[in-house]
């Protein structure tokens, strides 16, 4: 049961573990400083506890997260939230992303940058992705059994090998967000990993590689969906907390860290990798990353696919692997600064209202919850959500006044004691459900191999 569990979690890590993955904790690290304990366990709390938890709970069904929206909520929702979280993580967010980091990180250095590299490069990943993506039932032995534990020793090299450089943070005190709200920002920064969202897809590629491997009992499923959540967060929390001391150590140039072209994450690792092997850390850093973004990759590809083939069967599963490539493609061509960008707003308004669900689902596990509450707390969480991207990006007066009133608010999770006040309301109104759906496992019950 065990080890059906972590070959499920070595393939869960390798395609969570992409691109935001690697630039962002370096990144954490730097602007922390002496502020890094608390920024990275608010990292950690967004970037592993939350898509742990959600893996966990979507896969303890087996009709995964749109069975519980379903029931707990309404199907219209369900598909809508559904529909923007694999559009968010797929081809107009996450993927795109994949592709830009391994290229900046890992290409830029050795041809330069320009539009026609990055068009080039972007061509043949996406083509190499296709390939892959379009035979799922060979992601275990592929991405699982083979490129993850290539990146993942290659980062754990990087991390210990450059622990060596340097002893005590760069900085003397933290810049930016990290000087007002270490904790808070770390938790705003685990945001952007996409892994809270992306634990929705991978659902999916869990569910149906438990099926490829076969169960004998309900018990030994559920073991082997929870060794598969501990397989997955040992492994990012080490890989996290080792990169961000790595960026907490770098030495970075203030002509650097002030240029707003420059990504620091990318930056740290780059530097790091060539003052540590030399010319040859070029091709070292270059493998490493594009291994690490590439199997991500390819798990995104896969799981969107699967979700519009499963809701949307008016064209093949293959045909959706071939869209999602080509709009991939098309977005990565952007550039990385500009996807990051663009991206944070959305992510601002889905994550409270995904993060809502999953703490809806697991509350209601234990004791019945009103559905009229549940809609209740997922429409605060979007309303409220909403009022802070007017804060951020609108800078508007009124939601900002609004913002920093609530509790929290000026941490950024001012929506989290209303959405806490909604559930707790759920257990009063009317209207309530069990947290117990209709028993699927039939459907999902193999022999064992």
């Amino acid at each position: 049961m065990l080890r059906k569990g972590m070959q499920v979690g070595l393939l869960l890590f390798g395609i969570f573990f992409g691109a935001g993955n690697l630039i962002f904790p370096p990144s954490l690290g730097f602007q922390a400083g002496p502020q890094f304990t608390a920024a990275i366990i608010g990292f950690l709390i967004t970037a592993v506890g939350m898509p742990v938890i959600a893996l966990i709970v979507g896969t303890f069904n087996p009709g995964g997260f749109r069975s519980e929206m379903n029931r707990k909520i309404s199907p219209l929702f369900s598909l809508i939230m559904l529909v923007l979280i694999y559009l968010s993580i797929g081809p107009f967010m996450a993927i795109p992303r994949t592709a830009t980091v391994s290229f900046s990180v890992g290409i830029l250095p050795v041809i330069g940058n320009g539009t026609l590299q990055l068009a080039v490069y972007t061509v043949l990943y996406f083509a190499f992705a296709w390939w892959l993506s379009i035979t799922p039932s060979k992601l275990l032995s592929r991405v699982g059994k083979v490129l993850t534990p290539i990146f993942a020793v290659m980062i754990i090299v990087l991390c210990i090998l450059g622990a060596t450089l340097a002893t005590i943070p760069h900085l003397t005190a933290p810049i930016g967000k990290y000087a007002e709200a270490a904790l808070g920002s770390g938790f705003i920064e685990g945001y952007n990993t996409v892994d809270t969202l992306a634990a929705f897809a991978f659902c999916i590629i869990a569910l149906n590689t438990l099926k490829q491997l076969g169960f004998s009992s309900m018990k030994e499923y559920y073991t082997s969906v929870w060794a598969a959540g501990a397989s997955v967060a040992v492994l990012m929390s080490v890989l996290y907390i080792g990169l961000g001391l790595l960026g907490n150590h770098f030495p970075i140039p203030q002509s650097v860290y002030h240029d707003p072209s420059v990504n620091i994450g990318a930056y740290v690792l780059t530097q790091a990798s060539y003052s540590i092997f030399g010319p040859v850390g070029v091709a070292f850093l270059a493998v490493m990353v594009i291994v690490t973004c590439f199997t991500t990759t390819v798990g995104l590809i896969t799981s969107v696919a699967e979700f519009f083939y499963q809701e949307f069967p008016v064209i093949s599963y293959k045909s959706y692997v071939t869209i999602c490539s080509l709009l991939s493609l098309a977005v990565a061509n952007l550039g990385l600064n500009e996807i990051i960008k663009i991206s944070l707003p959305a992510l601002l308004f889905i994550y409270p209202i995904a993060i809502s669900v999953v703490l809806l689902i697991i509350v209601n596990k234990f004791v019945r919850l009103s559905r009229p509450g549940m809609r209740l707390t997922v429409a605060a969480a979007a309303v409220l959500a909403v009022i802070d991207i007017l804060n951020q990006f609108a800078g508007w007066e009124w939601a900002h006044s609004f913002i920093i009133a609530l509790p929290l608010g000026e941490s950024g999770q001012g929506w989290l004691v209303p959405v806490l006040f909604c559930v707790v309301l759920s257990l009063v109104l009317p209207q309530k459900i069990s947290g117990h759906p209709e028993d699927e496992a039939e459907n999902m019950t193999e022999t064992k191999q």
